[in-house]
């Protein structure tokens, strides 16, 4: 007979969630972003903000599709605008696609990537009562925070990236096929050499108090 487990009250442990409960995809997110015994993995975040660079070269190695996984997640664990997630992601997968988005943008070559995320606004996701410019810069907003999200996440799981804001907007939307407008293009892989901290803006500069 299995012993009866007693709680002090307000401490009772929640019921398992079912496929169908509210928070489903919290615990499937916790799932994905877990990190397992003896993976090595950058977790200390200003550690990781520090460390990456923009990477223009990359190998041919594969990316793990874990890590993958976690990149995705870790956007879907971004801020955004009234939690709406005012944005789609496209994870381009198909060579000849990526040859045709180089040329989208404006033929920079490391677009040809391992890993290659648009990141598109989707403000009809945003359901506000407010006018579409207001719902637009939501969008934009939660797909530039994706994007950062993502791009951080990649660092610390040990992979460089490149993020590419120059691109002609009608091109990547035929390349993707979709009536979205992409914000930017996160290429992302394994980096053929480290790269050392540039010069930055003093925090003196940067900062200005009022």
């Amino acid at each position: 007979m299995l012993e009866e487990k007693i709680y002090p009250v307000g401490y009772e442990p929640a019921p398992a969630p079912t496929r169908d409960s509210p928070d489903t995809r919290n615990k499937l997110l916790d799932a994905i972003l877990q990190v397992s015994s003896g993976e090595r993995i950058e977790t200390e975040m200003f550690g990781v903000m520090a460390k990456r660079r923009s990477t223009r070269k990359f190998k041919d190695d594969p990316i793990e599709e874990s890590k993958i996984s976690r990149i995705l997640a870790a956007a879907d664990t971004a801020p955004t605008a009234g939690n709406f997630q005012g944005f789609e992601i496209y994870h381009v997968k198909d060579a000849e696609k990526k040859q045709r988005l180089i040329g989208a943008c404006n033929n920079q070559k490391y677009v040809n990537a391992p890993l290659v995320l648009v990141f598109c606004k989707n403000p009809g996701r945003v359901k506000f009562n407010f006018p579409r410019r207001i719902l637009e810069k939501f969008a934009i907003q939660d797909a530039t925070l994706a994007a950062g999200y993502s791009q951080l996440a990649a660092h610390a799981l040990g992979l460089s990236s490149i993020w590419i804001g120059m691109f002609v907007e009608e091109d990547v939307m035929e390349v993707v096929g979709t009536t979205l407008v992409p914000s930017s293009i996160l290429c992302l892989g394994y980096a053929q050499k480290q790269k050392y901290p540039k010069r930055r803006r003093n925090l003196d500069d940067l900062v200005h108090i009022i």
